[in-house]
């Protein structure tokens, strides 16, 4: 594996949303050790008790957590990365998994969250797109950064203005190849694969309004072999996001609280 890029300058970030951080939030139990809360906007308006075990609550804290930055990580899927951040910042002293949003009830990224005490908002389509975009309970638990983490929604032009630079992708494949509308998971593998590419790799880069068009970051890559099926290319691309996405999201995170 050799890493391809790490451009210089790239890694300051633009401020424009500290503030959201300093909304209502004292007087809150901390109980993400023990419990899984949901915000389950399918059925109902207000939050409310989706079982036995998942109860709700609009708001979570820690008591030294508005001295860290919160970042939120949005995924779909089985959510392999998003568990390696995880455990990449666990007890860090300036950053904090605040909260997993999930659009797919049943996705293994739910488990994810459970196993780690972090709160899961749970999200609607129509909601999404043609609402407020949850940035009311983005605010509340005071979300400074958001990190997509095999979340495969178009972000809606109304996140991406109220997050400038803030929202950061990861992508299967060695931008601008291989990206766009549709293309994720093992259809980028196979269309790798069926160009008989002797490399592929990682692009982390900032969110637009357009499908893997943002500003790049960082690229890694790994070298195919001839014999390599879509698999062993899954394999080797997951090492390397597993391997680099951690780090590039706590460089990026901690440049921007630096920055003030």
């Amino acid at each position: 594996m050799k890493v391809l890029k790490d451009k210089s300058g790239v890694w300051s970030l633009e401020s424009g949303v500290e503030n959201k951080s300093r909304l209502r939030r004292e007087g809150v139990e901390d109980e993400r050790k023990s419990r899984l809360f949901i915000h389950n906007s399918f059925n109902q308006k207000q939050p409310q008790t989706t079982d036995h075990r998942l109860q709700t609550t609009p708001l979570l804290q820690t008591p030294n957590s508005r001295l860290q930055t919160q970042i939120a990580l949005f995924a779909s899927g089985t959510g392999t990365n998003a568990e390696k951040i995880i455990d990449h910042l666990r007890d860090h002293p300036s950053i904090t998994v605040a909260l997993v949003v999930c659009n797919k009830p049943g996705a293994g990224v739910l488990q994810v969250a459970e196993r780690n005490g972090i709160p899961v908002l749970l999200i609607e389509k129509e909601r999404f797109f043609r609402g407020d975009a949850y940035l009311a309970e983005l605010a509340a638990y005071g979300i400074d950064f958001i990190v997509l983490a095999g979340f495969l929604w178009k972000i809606p032009e109304s996140l991406i203005r109220a997050f400038p630079r803030r929202i950061v992708n990861i992508h299967p494949a060695l931008l601008p190849k291989y990206g766009g509308k549709g293309m994720y998971g093992s259809k980028v593998h196979e269309a790798v694969l069926a160009a008989g590419e002797k490399q592929t790799g990682i692009t982390i880069h900032y969110v637009n309004e357009h499908f893997d068009e943002g500003e790049h970051i960082f690229q890694a890559s790994c070298d195919l072999a001839e014999t390599d099926t879509a698999e062993d290319i899954a394999r080797k691309v997951h090492a390397l996001e597993h391997e680099h996405f951690p780090q590039v999201v706590e460089r990026l995170v901690m440049e921007a609280v630096n920055q003030g």
